[in-house]
């Protein structure tokens, strides 16, 4: 039998996977809220009367009372005064979506201040309305594909990655793409078969193919050249000891703790939280797909809440909207590039953004022992200008008698800058390592360029030999690692060497590293007899 055409590519996430082409020709269109004055799908003013429409159409159904609460509901939506204070803050700079909420969440604390129980209450009928309109800015579903299928394409999103249904199977292809991206990541969280940089080829939709991650292999026509369907895959076999919360010694009896990166909020409902020492990543941007997401408060307050209710006490670690650069936040314009506009300095560029988040993680905090890590920080001021957003939020909700709790704050590791200074940063409560972005700074290569893989296989030492350093300079601080290295059993020993005892990895690695680690001297030597 002739062999099956195949094609060299990069392997991005490991595993074998076998289905039906979906090529996607072009990037799913995603509605979103644009500036005041402009027309088209996906604008404020359009949300706004959609909300009217709805509201109007249940207004026919409902009874007098109802009625009565709807109408006020629209009569808000018309209010001028409400368009008026939006102008004012848009004028001022402020995103059109965040000054309309601000000028809603102005109207309601003005509600809730009132002397009358009745007044108060229609607080909560303007938070309804107010929630409604952002439902309808965010709600428009990103393109999905069958499942069990081979998604082929110049690139997909993190948004339509997270939601698709990998249940059945399936796997992702590339022409160019990073191993390092976003996607990649979700793709090795989540155990998906995922291949780069193929370049174009072509192959007709729902003809058969597999792709190999581990050899990094695009095979077309397998139907044709008898290749058969992979079965979906198990978790691979393991003689790793049962992690009793997240707790595990290596061999000469230090404890380590092992918690779980998450992407998707929806990854904790098949993971046993005795299992974990907790949550050590939540990448809240994965989360917080959209600029009405971001604008929301209540929502991002149910998905913090829920992941503090899982992890029943043990710590989670939340990390601030890490957005610019390569993770646009859809709706927010921002050319800056990956080295410009990002992570801590967008957000407190857009306080509006940082403010409401803010908020979300106040109100959160009360279910659960929660940690603030704020992202891509590079001097101690940056820390200190985030604490007075949290203080003057908290002191909002405090006069809005909304009840709340302080958590603490911490700081990614991942700024070569920072690293080489951490003993400066005594108002960061704790550390964490982001392996990810120190390779790509040290090694002066774009995250989404098709070649960051083999520059951070190189820069490797250097990552390394930077953390080692970084360290000595902790001052006793609480320190974890929660990048790719902390994955990569390979790394282990050095990294145990340097003296790291927390390691946060995605959920399908936690057998494999735990399994590592308890073979390992917490000085890095190998256990006697392995």
């Amino acid at each position: 039998m002739a062999e099956p055409r195949k094609l060299r590519a990069t392997g991005a996430s490991p595993g074998i996977a076998t289905g039906p082409v979906y090529l996607a020709d072009r990037p799913a269109l995603v509605s979103v809220p644009v500036a005041p004055g402009t027309s088209g799908p996906g604008t404020l003013a359009e949300a706004v009367e959609t909300a009217i429409s709805a509201l109007q159409d249940l207004a026919d159904r409902v009874d007098g009372d109802s009625r009565d609460i709807i109408d006020f509901q629209i009569e808000v939506l018309r209010d001028p005064t409400i368009a008026e204070m939006t102008e004012e803050r848009v004028s001022a700079g402020e995103h059109t979506v965040f000054a309309w909420v601000a000028a809603i969440d102005t109207h309601v604390a003005e509600l809730e201040g009132a002397v009358e129980e009745e007044v108060r209450a229609r607080a909560v009928d303007i938070l309804d309305m107010k929630n409604r309109v952002l439902g309808i800015l965010s709600g428009t579903p990103v393109e999905d594909f069958p499942a069990g299928s081979i998604f082929v394409g110049k690139d997909i999103e993190p948004s339509r990655f997270l939601g698709h249904d990998w249940s059945a199977g399936g796997g992702i292809v590339l022409f160019g793409g990073s191993a390092a991206g976003h996607v990649a990541l979700l793709a090795r969280a989540k155990s998906i078969p995922m291949v780069i940089g193929c370049g174009r080829f072509d192959v007709a939709t729902d003809s058969q193919v597999r792709i190999d991650g581990d050899a990094g292999m695009v095979f077309l026509d397998a139907q044709a050249e008898g290749l058969s369907p992979v079965p979906a895959r198990v978790p691979p076999h393991t003689d790793a000891p049962a992690i009793d919360h997240g707790s595990l010694q290596t061999s000469d009896g230090v404890s380590i703790q092992l918690s779980i990166n998450v992407n998707d909020p929806l990854e904790i409902d098949g993971i046993d939280a005795a299992t974990a020492a907790g949550i050590g990543l939540m990448r809240s941007e994965f989360a917080v797909r959209s600029l009405a997401d971001a604008a929301n408060e209540d929502k991002q307050f149910q998905i913090y809440r829920r992941a503090l209710e899982w992890a029943g006490g043990k710590p989670v670690t939340i990390r601030m909207l890490d957005i610019g650069g390569d993770k646009p936040l859809a709706g927010l314009d921002d050319d800056s590039g990956a080295m410009g506009m990002r992570g801590i300095r967008l957000l407190l560029a857009r306080p509006e953004i940082a403010r409401l988040q803010a908020r979300a993680l106040l109100r959160a905090a009360l279910f659960g022992k929660l940690r603030v890590l704020l992202p891509m920080v590079t001097f101690p001021s940056e820390i200190d200008n985030m604490r007075q957003i949290f203080a003057e939020e908290a002191a909002l909700l405090l006069r809005r008698k909304i009840a709340h709790r302080l958590p603490q704050i911490g700081m990614m590791v991942e700024v070569p800058a920072a690293a080489l200074m951490l003993d400066t940063f005594e108002n960061a409560e704790f550390f964490s390592f982001g392996t990810n972005d120190l390779a790509q700074y040290l090694a002066a290569s774009a995250r989404d360029g098709s070649d960051i893989r083999a520059y951070r296989d190189k820069a490797a030492p250097a990552v390394l030999r930077l953390i080692t350093q970084a360290m000595t300079l902790t001052a006793g601080k609480p320190v974890s690692i929660c990048g790719d290295m902390a994955g990569n059993p390979s790394f282990l020993p050095a990294l145990l060497a340097a003296g790291l005892r927390h390691f946060s990895v995605a959920p399908a690695q936690r057998p494999a590293i735990g399994s590592a680690l308890v073979g390992l001297n917490a000085d890095g030597t190998r256990a006697a007899g392995d």
